[in-house]
């Protein structure tokens, strides 16, 4: 029997109300991912009053959703889309950059697709390292 991986990997780090989350996802998304990786989110931005989100999404092992939990994606992005300031999607495949355009409608804040992870990153510093 081969066993499917899924599931993501989160990171965060955070100083004063800014937040910068770093986010892999693995194989097919599913409905119990998003039971883990929600309340984690609504955790970190809890208590804060004007957070500003930053998140590095590494999806080049990620294939996609399963219909309930494409769902509970987009129901994330309407819970908290007026929080992110800059969402970098780094992936491998054409459907990714196709994602990260639709995924931007439904957030306040840039989304840009990255073929190269050092390119997603530096855009993502950018505002950071002219205001030091």
């Amino acid at each position: 029997m081969k066993v499917k991986k899924h599931g993501f990997h989160i990171g965060m780090e955070q100083v004063g109300e800014h937040i910068f989350f770093r986010i892999k996802a693995v194989g097919k998304l599913t409905h119990e991912d998003y039971g883990i990786i929600t309340p984690m989110i609504d955790s970190a931005l809890q208590g804060l009053t004007h957070p500003k989100v930053d998140v590095l999404f590494d999806g080049t092992e990620w294939e996609g959703w399963e219909p309930r939990a494409a769902w509970d994606d987009f129901k994330l992005g309407l819970k908290h889309g007026n929080k992110f300031e800059k969402i970098a999607i780094y992936g491998n495949k054409k459907w990714q950059e196709f994602a990260a355009r639709v995924g931007s409608w439904f957030t306040s804040g840039e989304v840009k697709f990255f073929d190269n992870y050092e390119d997603a990153l530096s855009w993502l510093q950018e505002e950071k390292a002219q205001a030091s």
